[in-house]
Order: structure tokens, then C-alpha cells, then sequence
């Protein structure tokens, strides 16, 4: 990588002030902890791509889904395309998935594996019946008071 990042030169001239004058000293005119300079005292190398920041990403994932829960789900979603989360994970309970629903969800979601869900059927209006005579459509109560 040929590019320099403003982080590396600070973390150098950083490193430089602290070798001359020492870490406390940089810390405070750094406005940072000792902590800090100290680590990157420690990761330095003399280039400035040991002051880089290293990728975040994890080197495993331990508790990914193995290949034989990839293929239960993959298999039961083709049964099951329309089944809800809670319906589906129950149904692979049932078949000895043991993950936790949060985890199911995450996975499907992912994989773009979320159930499809049918539309609502279309309102069709009914035809509307009219009255014959007066007062069919009308049912009135009369008390009599003697």
C-alpha cells in the first residue's frame, strides 16, 4: 500500500516526540494517555505501514452456523417458504437445531431467506341491495303506554 494516512504521520511524530522527550510528556502535548503511546511505541517498527491500523476482522468465528445447519434450513425453507419465524424454527427444533431464535432470524435475514409473505387478499365491494318499499330496511320499536 503506497498511501500514507494522516493517522500514521501523527502516530510518528507522536512516537518521535515521546523517544526525545518522554511518554509523559507526549501525552500531555498530545492531549492522549501513556497507554497509547506506549502501544504504538511497541508496534513500531521504523516504516510507517507498522502504524497503520490492522484490520478489525475477527480470524474466526466460532459459533457460525455449521454446514449441516446450513442444510437443514436451506432444505426446510424450500418445504416451508411461507412459514413464519417462530413456526419455522420450531419446526427445526423439532429436527435438532439448537441455536436460539435471535440467531435463526440473523441468519435468514443474511441469506435474504425471510418467510414471503402473501398479500392481503383484494377487497372486492358487494353490490348494494336497495329497498323495495319504504321502511324495509328500517325496523322501528313502538311501546305502548296506556
Amino acid at each position: 500500500m503506497n498511501k500514507i494516512t494522516q493517522t500514521a504521520l501523527y502516530r510518528q511524530s507522536l512516537i518521535n516526540y515521546a523517544k526525545k522527550n518522554g511518554v509523559t510528556k507526549a501525552a500531555i502535548r498530545y492531549r492522549t494517555n501513556r497507554q497509547y503511546i506506549y502501544r504504538w511505541l511497541k508496534r513500531y517498527d521504523g516504516t510507517l505501514q507498522s502504524l497503520e491500523d490492522r484490520s478489525h476482522r475477527p480470524h474466526s468465528h466460532p459459533n457460525q452456523h455449521r454446514p449441516e445447519e446450513i442444510k437443514l434450513i436451506d432444505d426446510m425453507r424450500r418445504r416451508n417458504p411461507h412459514a413464519g419465524l417462530v413456526v419455522f424454527w420450531v419446526k427445526l427444533k423439532q429436527r435438532g437445531y439448537s441455536r436460539s431464535i435471535s440467531g435463526l432470524y440473523k441468519f435468514l435475514r443474511k441469506r435474504g431467506q425471510m418467510a414471503v409473505k402473501l398479500p392481503n387478499p383484494k377487497y372486492i365491494p358487494k353490490p348494494y341491495k336497495k329497498a323495495d318499499y319504504p321502511g324495509q330496511k328500517v325496523q322501528i320499536d313502538v311501546k305502548y303506554v296506556p
